[in-house]
């Protein structure tokens, strides 16, 4: 049952913190919308910039790869970590010492003299990251209660979430080009000064939503495996797969993670409830974001590539032509989120939005060497975005469909270590695939510009291809694990039932 307003409790009943943000709820999401966008733009907002950072510090290109590495293994491999802390300490404080890490890491890193010095502040913005992505999902689920206001809510997240991205590659163009890479990293502080203000202003004090001792073992587990994983994944897309240290972590990450799950149902007081993934809605959820996760960057990596290296666009004009996919992601998360899932629920929708996104990379795997951005990129972009705002954006609502207070942390660094799991998934396979593909096209012709152009213009198809059949079977297996039915009857029946551990008053 819903609070009662404010207006309409009984003089002399104390206001409750959840009262209060609610009272103060659309400020608060445009809070949350901020250090959102700030964690979210990182991870593509440097890759613009690396070439220029790279040729300002003297690094080589293999110590290039570390700068993104870095950052993704941080923040990868402590999310879990993020929420649990998140519960513990209360989601305010949280936010708020993320919110400071963050530009204080930005900071640094702007201010690089050296790679060390880049890399080391790349690594300390993950690990705030990892503190700061779970505290904004468990406000916005707590703010949040009402289905109607909280399909609305949702839908703006995750149009911030889609397209985050998208906006990182405009704003790293435009301040690459016009004033220095060092504000990809500066501008952090702007974004970080404006959320934390408004977090001291809006956000009431919350008291820690869950007191059990810290799970030492599973935490141990999780962040090992975590960790393992994406460096294994990273690994791959600088060597080789067979590598041997590409091949002993991917190993040791999934035999963490195995034993990680088996540990947590027999743990007390688990670091990640099994009730959590084990519903089939927030289950399912988790699936679709990992695989349009993979599948997504594919987008933003190599239609990149293609843009600048083949088409000729400049930083500032890619970062324009993804507009197409900002403007129909975020009409489509409306639509989405606030009309269609409170309907029919997410066992339409999220399929039908991840089968869209094949048929546009599938025709995106179409394009050539002097390909019309207007008549080959521009409409298929547009439906890619309409493909996420069906797919994304409900899946940050699903995801965290029905968890209580107690959960809202860990659960919300769930969804998030999925999108980053993904993320690593996606950049290291799709290389592969796509450096496969331009060696294979070489053997045996002469290197001339020519054929260099068209083998790098058959890597990049090569990936657009393998990100259709990704999301293809990203539909089908959501699809299957989905339940059916609309939104109220999603949260109001549990498919697991609750595990009896008391939460605290």
């Amino acid at each position: 049952m819903s609070t009662p307003p404010a207006a309409e409790r009984p003089a002399g009943t104390p206001v409750s913190d959840s009262d209060a943000n609610h009272a103060r709820r659309w400020w608060i999401l445009a809070v949350l919308g901020i250090a959102q966008l700030m964690v979210i733009l990182d991870n593509t907002i440097v890759n613009i910039a690396l070439p220029t950072a790279q040729h300002a510090l003297h690094f080589s290109n293999a110590d290039r790869q570390w700068v993104v590495t870095g950052y993704s293994l941080a923040f990868g491999s402590l999310l879990l970590l993020g929420g649990r802390i998140g519960d513990i300490v209360g989601r305010k404080r949280a936010l708020l010492i993320g919110l400071i890490g963050f530009a204080g890491a930005s900071a640094l890193g702007g201010a690089s003299v050296n790679f060390p010095m880049l890399v080391s502040a790349r690594s300390i913005q993950g690990a705030f990251g990892a503190l700061l992505a779970p505290s904004v999902l468990a406000l916005l689920t707590t703010t949040f209660t009402d289905q109607a206001e909280r399909g609305k809510a949702f839908a703006i997240y995750g149009g911030i979430a889609g397209a985050g991205g998208a906006i990182g590659l405009l704003l790293g163009g435009i301040l690459t080009s016009y004033v220095s890479w060092r504000w990809t990293l500066f501008v952090n502080l702007v974004f970080a000064a404006v959320a934390a203000t408004g977090a001291l202003l809006w956000l009431k004090n919350d008291r820690a939503a869950d007191r059990d001792p810290l799970d030492i073992p599973g935490l141990v587990l999780a962040t090992g495996g975590l960790f393992s994983l994406v460096f294994g994944l990273s690994h791959a897309e600088t060597t080789a797969w067979k590598n041997p240290f590409t091949i002993g972590f991917l190993v040791l990450g999934v035999v963490l993670l195995a034993v990680f799950a088996y540990v947590q149902t027999r743990r007390t007081y688990p670091l990640l409830p099994p009730r959590i993934v084990q519903d089939r809605t927030r289950g399912g959820s988790l699936l679709a974001m990992l695989f349009a996760s993979i599948g997504i960057f594919g987008v933003f990596l190599f239609l990149t590539y293609y843009m600048q290296d083949t088409l000729g666009f400049s930083p500032v004009k890619t970062g324009v032509a993804f507009l197409p996919l900002v403007f129909g992601l975020a009409g489509m998360a409306q639509v989405s989120n606030r009309i269609l899932l409170p309907k029919v629920g997410p066992k339409v929708i999220v399929p039908i939005g991840l089968l869209a996104n094949a048929v546009a990379m599938y025709f995106l795997h179409l394009v050539g060497l002097h390909s019309s951005y207007f008549t080959h990129v521009f409409p298929y972009l547009f439906l890619l975005g309409l493909g996420f705002g069906l797919s994304l954006a409900p899946s940050f609502s699903t995801g965290t469909l029905g968890l209580r207070p107690h959960d809202a942390g860990v659960g919300s660094a769930a969804l998030n270590t999925s999108q980053q799991v993904g993320g690593s998934i996606g950049t290291a396979l799709l290389n592969t695939l796509a450096a496969g593909a331009a060696s294979a096209y070489l053997v045996g012709k002469v290197a001339t510009p020519a054929t260099l152009a068209t083998a790098a213009l058959r890597s990049y198809t090569t990936a657009f291809m393998w990100s259709s059949l990704i999301f293809v079977a990203g539909a089908v297996i959501s699809g299957l694990v989905l339940r059916r039915g609309n939104l109220a009857t999603l949260a109001g029946t549990p498919a697991v039932v609750e595990d009896p551990i008391p939460i605290p008053a």
